[in-house]
């Protein structure tokens, strides 16, 4: 996977946020499901799926998603 950027209004933003914290995913979960979903093609063809290691691991911390550069950038070393 790629990391990009997006840019929400604070009202998406709250409610991409709320629909992951109810179903218990990431919310970049949330954004991937949804651009997989508005990409589909209309003709019912299957909708290509994640990674089958995708949501199978947990570190049992809950801001992982908000600390993703802390955790991929710091020296691990240090």
């Amino acid at each position: 996977m790629k990391r990009t950027t997006l840019f929400l209004d604070p009202d998406l933003l709250r409610r991409a946020q709320a629909a992951a914290r109810a179903r218990g995913v990431s919310f970049a979960r949330v954004v991937r499901e949804a651009l997989l979903s508005y990409l589909a093609p209309a003709d019912g063809a299957a909708i290509p799926s994640l990674p089958s290691v995708a949501g199978r691991f947990a570190s049992g911390r809950s801001d992982t998603s908000e600390r993703v550069d802390d955790l991929l950038w710091r020296d691990p070393h240090g």
